[in-house]
């Protein structure tokens, strides 16, 4: 490969955190539904919402990371207000 060209299969390293961000919002997200949903799902939240607006390759993951955050907080605060589960 010649100087100053570059790969296009490659891409930022932005795109590769992006990717990442909206993998540890999906995980935090089970997580936060599962104990109190109001600790960790809204942190999780921002991370997916950072990763949407970094977008590029891993620009569908993290959409599907904005979705799967706003039904596990629906599902996490549902099922600790029937149960009488702590939501903090």
């Amino acid at each position: 490969m010649e100087a100053g060209t570059s790969d296009p299969t490659r891409g930022r390293a932005a795109e590769t955190v992006g990717g990442y961000l909206a993998a540890i919002a999906i995980f935090a997200a089970a997580i936060g539904a599962a104990w109190h949903p109001l600790r960790l799902i809204p942190l999780a939240v921002v991370l997916a919402l950072v990763a949407a607006g970094i977008g590029g390759r891993s620009a569908r993951l993290a959409t599907w990371a904005v979705f799967i955050c706003a039904f596990c907080f629906f599902v996490g605060v549902a099922a600790a207000v029937i149960t009488s589960h702590p939501l903090w």
